[in-house]
């Protein structure tokens, strides 16, 4: 059989980069290789051959001697062997391309009895005062827990997991496959290298059992809307004894009544009558701890914000704090008592002979306006 280019073996050009080497070999690997082809000679034949090829154009320096030398250069003297090439990391290549591709990891070590358990998310919503002490949380998680009587292990009480006899305990099976040796998870114990006889009758082997379990959580001040609080080791229970997951405590803050927030900011509309926005006035304005004084100057105009500083919300992990910022509008009474309209009345007509400012210059803008288009 005639020894074919390696080039012409993966379906490549000679300028190709490592990526479409990987995916050239890859593809071909995936169509030959010896699990998915049983007993068929042709298919072992060229999964070989993309491999011999893939394992000198992969690596820079032989590549280079077969592009001057040709199969001399990297000692791939005739068909069927590559006695040159070697080998030694070629179970990693393959490793890192296909992963559990084959059933197990190839080469990977046993991954060990127990089996970490999962995560767990809960949303808990806090008012916004609760973001300006802090405070503490008391959650009850329904979750898997670690089995009582067998204390995880998933053997009845007084037994324990036996080394599997199949596997040593590696919890891998090695295959032999032309030139490769491919290691599977080990059939009789799923991988785990042991073997339980005796199930515990209250988990039935797995080592943990549904429940519930009240946990104190600190909210710290100054939470945001979306704050992910861990709890390590507060999650699900291992599987055959494995350490258990975190808990992740995700924060939402209920929308308040009166205040928006911005970060460390806090804003709320406050409305005045026209008489104290006209005259001055000073006013009772809320706040998240009690009501603040804030003396409101004649002439003011409704969109006006005041600022008190240092009465918004913590930063968060930092000692300082935000500001409150107050948005004052001017409310208009909907009705009049028959001497509040002769006073405003009287007010309107003596307006007449001064207009104020914002007034005379919105009407000296629009006579500009219409004297324009005229």
């Amino acid at each position: 059989m005639r020894k074919r280019d390696y080039y012409e073996v993966l379906g490549v050009s000679r300028g190709a980069d490592e990526s479409e080497l990987k995916t050239a070999y890859r593809r071909l690997a995936l169509q030959y290789h010896p699990d998915r082809n049983p007993d068929d000679p042709e298919a072992e034949e060229k999964f070989k051959e993309a491999s011999e090829a893939y394992a000198v154009l992969s690596d820079p320096e032989k590549r280079s001697r077969y592009d001057h030398f040709g199969f001399e250069g990297v000692g791939a003297g005739g068909p069927g062997g590559f006695p040159g090439t070697d080998f030694g990391n070629f179970g990693d290549i393959f490793s890192d391309l296909f992963g559990d591709l084959f059933g197990g990891r190839m080469g990977a070590r046993r991954r060990g009895r127990g089996q970490r358990g999962a995560d767990l998310r809960y949303n808990y919503e806090i008012e916004l005062s609760d973001a300006l002490e802090g405070t503490e949380a008391s959650l009850r998680i329904p979750k898997m827990m670690r089995c009582g009587p067998c204390e995880g292990s998933g053997a009845r009480e007084g037994t324990s997991p036996q080394r599997c006899e199949r596997c040593g305990g590696s919890g891998q099976a090695i295959f032999q496959q032309g030139l490769f040796r491919i290691s599977r998870p080990c059939e009789a114990c799923s991988g785990e290298g042991w073997v339980i006889r005796d199930p515990c009758p209250s988990c039935r082997g797995s080592g943990r059992t549904e429940g519930q379990k009240t946990i104190k959580v600190g909210i710290p001040r100054g939470a945001e809307d979306g704050l992910r609080l861990r709890v390590p080791g507060e999650g699900e229970a291992g599987i055959a004894g494995g350490p258990a997951g975190d808990l992740y405590v995700v924060i939402s803050i209920r929308p308040h009544p009166l205040f928006a927030r911005d970060g460390s900011e806090l804003l709320c509309e406050v409305p005045i009558s026209f008489a104290q926005a006209a005259l001055g006035a000073e006013i009772d304005v809320p706040t998240l701890e009690g009501k603040r004084k804030l003396r409101v100057p004649e002439g003011t105009q409704s969109g006006k914000i005041f600022r008190l500083r240092g009465m918004g919300l913590p930063t968060l992990r930092s000692s300082g704090r935000g500001d409150q910022l107050v948005r004052i509008f001017v409310e208009v009474p909907t009705k009049l008592t028959g001497r509040q309209r002769e006073l405003l009345e009287q007010f309107a007509e003596e307006s007449d002979t001064e207009v104020s400012p914002v007034t005379r210059g919105f009407l000296e803008k629009l006579k500009e306006l219409f004297d324009s288009s005229g």
